[in-house]
């Protein structure tokens, strides 16, 4: 039997690429769009949880148009900073639609982190207020990071940024990059409540917890707030899923596989998908009193599309290491 190479990029190679945060937004937009037309299949992801703070999926996709095919492997684990570690870690196997044979084995950290952000981004695109001036973000790690980057491009009002996290060391960090990179004004605050009034978009990026105690109130919410969650319902109380004036999710079937494993247990009937959205077959944001959330639990088309578009990237500039097959 012939042999054959794979690519094997790591994350630093990808972060050497100097890929654009556009790009990706625009990658990210197109993969929805193909969802719209029925063009992927995206099984909901199956998942195991050896403990309460950590999980383990597998997250497969495929594109048909864009001959994308692969796989994400990607864990979490609570318990990971205390130990110096990533809280989120994985790799994508990248797949030749036409014969089934792996093409290319990548870090999956970087792609999880932009993608995750560039669906927030989206999403506040079509369902923010317009004039939105200022963003809360609860968990100051990575994702907080990339979603300041990624909403900084379609909120062009953006002035402040409301942050809180457990540990206080990490809300300096962050005000440290914020001042690196933009010219927001930061406010650390006291506690979540107190972040999260007065924002026009929310941002929790918390662990996901097989046994959540949640403490976000919809109450803190001002009207015409934007709430995204980034760990399902780990952090917003059972009654903020049914309060909400709006629902949006990135994918309707994968949300009703979660409810039936006793997720979102007071979920009001969901307004539509983010791919409805993007092609505007359905309306967002109807006006500046609408408290609405847009809960996205992750969809593997986001990132095979990347994976598969940094994959061409490196073939063209000659990076990667060649393992034999």
């Amino acid at each position: 039997m012939a042999s054959y190479k794979i690519v094997y990029l790591s994350r630093k190679e990808i972060e050497s690429m100097g890929i654009n945060s556009s790009d990706v937004m625009q990658w990210v937009e197109d993969a929805f769009k193909e969802k719209y037309f029925k063009r992927v299949e995206i099984p909901p992801k199956p998942g195991i949880h050896p403990s309460n703070g950590t999980f383990i999926h597998a997250m497969p996709a495929l594109i048909q148009n864009f001959d994308a095919a692969g796989m994400k492997w990607i864990a979490g684990s609570a318990s990971n900073p205390l130990k110096n570690l990533p809280y989120l870690t994985g790799l994508i196997i990248l797949n030749d639609p036409e014969t089934g044979l792996p093409i290319s084995i990548m870090d999956a950290t970087w792609i999880t982190a932009k993608r995750t952000a560039a669906v927030s981004a989206i999403s506040a695109k079509y369902l923010a207020r317009r004039d939105a001036e200022t963003i809360s973000i609860i968990g100051c790690g990575v994702q907080g990071r990339s979603h300041l980057e990624f909403l900084s491009i379609v909120l062009k009002n953006l002035k402040k940024v409301n942050v809180f996290d457990v540990v206080y060391d990490r809300m300096l960090e962050f005000e440290s990059f914020v001042k690196r990179n933009f010219e927001f004004e930061v406010h650390k605050s006291n506690s979540p409540k107190e972040a999260v009034q007065g924002s026009d978009v929310i941002i929790t990026a918390t662990p996901i917890l097989k046994k959540p105690t949640p403490i976000g109130r919809i109450d803190w919410v001002k009207d015409g707030g934007l709430i995204m969650p980034l760990e399902f319902d780990s952090y917003w109380l059972p009654e903020t899923f049914s309060k909400v004036n709006k629902i949006y999710t990135d994918d309707l079937e994968q949300l009703k596989y979660y409810q039936a494993l006793g997720h979102f247990p007071l979920m009001k009937e969901v307004d539509g998908e983010l791919c409805e959205l993007i092609v505007e077959k359905i309306g967002g944001r109807n006006n500046d009193e609408e408290k609405i959330m847009a809960l996205n639990l992750g969809l593997a088309i986001s990132d095979i599309m990347v994976a598969k578009k940094i994959y061409e990237k490196a073939l063209s500039k000659n990076l990667g290491l060649l393992l034999e097959y």
